[in-house]
């Protein structure tokens, strides 16, 4: 189709036409172009067209309609000062981040235009000074920007608690009921999703009072990131690699089913692994056949052996007396979901090997699975010379996960238990705060943390193409542990659909 215009404001709108397209299929072209006076010196035609064809995103990306092909034509000249306003349509309400791309067609890219949603209107836009090119609207479903806001009481000033962008980026937040904003910087995690799955954001109590009276409780907004912590705002929310970019130094996605890497990042680089020793140490403490309700008595030596390499205060720990009684099941749950240190030796001293021995048993069990550049010196992880790779990790967690108590133990959420003489209650929390989500199907999790580690995560996922192994070593802070983790398992589901 041809449109001609002159020197004055013009309008296109394609909202309610449809034309054919090769493959004889229809296509609605909700799309509007608004051009300033005077921006062609004479009359211009636009063509336009509308393409199903396959489309390459950046890989959190996914095209939320067709592509647009268009081009104005003028024997004029363009004013570039004058650009041209793009808005395109979409049909459904939609609560996440979008942008509109235009094609890249020498580096053969799709490029994010600056964009700007209006999600009770249901169209995005932004500005493009290209008189002819390809656009498209993509939608990022992993990122929320349009929901409800409470307020919460902590530093007292304009922040506010997001669970899609990290600390230090600062974020738009806009009323939608009265159209006030605010402009804030994040400084904490939450609200958690799974529990408040419309929840887009937490407001401190100043940030909130800017925008509605705090009386209300909930209130609907939207969100506009204007800079992500530690990027430019086009890199973190765009990244143009077609793989991940973590902060972790190392890690592997691998296919459980044909241990076939499946992406990696210096995936054989050795350092310490910290607590994910403990699934070693507890898979050779079962091989000694023990009862789950096998009653051990606590000793003061068991927590000694931590000391050896922190301070009392520094050592995860289950706060047990000397004399207190509790079962091999107690013991096996504090050590895998609360990574308590102590746990680990007095399991160790419960199996009826020497301390040496069964230290020797952890890394000949490994050495025998081909994890050849893993070694321990102790059972817990709190040394650093207890080594291994993202590799050689996964394949460990092959092996590890064959067993299903195993499974159980390191993805349930929570464990309460008495002691049997004393009657002091414990409740442990899983250290992994990915299984509180209940997006994905988790079947195997350890997290751990050393000076020397940083912060290293693996996770075994469930899928319906086989399961995905995870690893990474040396995420900067624990956010970005599990952030770093998330972004290797929505890549590794996007290899399974090649």
């Amino acid at each position: 189709m041809k449109f001609k215009f002159g020197k004055y404001l013009f309008l296109i709108s394609f909202a309610l036409l449809i034309l054919p397209l090769a493959s004889q299929a229809k296509t609605k072209l909700n799309l509007e172009i608004v051009s300033q006076a005077q921006a062609f010196t004479t009359a211009a035609t636009l063509n336009i067209t509308a393409s199903s064809l396959p489309i390459k995103l950046p890989w959190q990306w996914q095209a939320l309609g067709p592509v647009y092909n268009y081009s104005f034509q003028t024997s004029g000249f363009y004013d570039p000062s004058r650009p041209l306003l793009i808005k395109i349509h979409y049909q459904q309400t939609n609560n996440n981040l979008k942008k509109i791309f235009i094609f890249d067609s020498w580096a053969k890219v799709w490029r994010p235009l600056p964009t700007t949603d209006f999600p009770q209107q249901h169209y995005a836009q932004a500005l493009t000074t290209s008189i002819s090119g390809r656009l498209l609207l993509a939608v990022n479903s992993n990122i929320m920007t349009v929901g409800t806001a409470s307020w919460y009481r902590y530093r007292h000033g304009l922040f506010a608690a997001s669970p899609d962008f990290p600390k230090g980026s600062t974020l738009k937040v806009i009323n939608l009921e009265n159209h006030k904003s605010v402009i804030i910087t994040v400084n904490d995690y939450g609200p958690e999703r799974a529990i408040f799955p419309q929840r887009v954001i937490d407001l401190d109590y100043v940030a909130f009072q800017k925008i509605a009276n705090p009386s209300v409780g909930l209130i609907k907004v939207k969100v506009e990131p204007q800079k992500v912590s530690g990027l430019a705002l086009h890199q973190a929310l765009v990244p143009k690699a077609s793989s991940p970019k973590i902060s972790a130094w190392s890690a592997v996605i691998m296919s459980e089913k044909t241990g076939k890497v499946l992406w990696g990042k210096n995936q054989n680089k050795v350092s310490p692994l910290a607590s994910l020793s403990k699934l070693i140490a507890m898979r050779v403490f079962l091989d000694t056949r023990p009862s789950l309700n096998e009653i051990v008595t606590y000793k003061k030596q068991d927590e000694n052996y931590n000391y050896r390499y922190v301070l009392p205060w520094q050592s995860a720990h289950v706060s047990l007396y000397p004399g207190e009684k509790v079962t091999v099941k107690d013991l096996m749950y504090s050590a895998l979901l609360g990574s308590a240190n102590n746990a680990v030796e007095s399991l160790v001293r419960a199996s009826g090997l020497k301390r040496p021995v069964f230290i020797q048993k952890m890394n000949e069990l490994v050495k025998s699975w081909g994890a050849t550049n893993t070694h321990f010196v102790e059972p817990t992880g709190l040394s650093p010379q207890n080594v291994s790779s993202p590799l050689d990790y996964a394949i460990i967690t092959r092996e590890i996960f064959t067993n299903p108590l195993l499974q159980e133990i390191s993805t349930t959420r929570s464990y309460r238990f008495q002691t049997l003489n004393t009657h002091h209650w414990h409740t442990i929390h899983n250290t992994d705060r990915l299984l509180r989500l209940n997006t994905y199907r988790i079947i195997g999790s350890k997290t751990g943390y050393l000076d020397e580690a940083k912060y290293c995560l693996m996770t075994r996922v469930r899928t319906t193409r086989g399961n995905l192994i995870l690893v990474n070593f040396g995420s900067k802070s624990r956010a970005a542990d599990f952030a770093d983790n998330v972004q290797l398992i929505r890549y590794g589901l996007q290899l399974l659909k090649k």
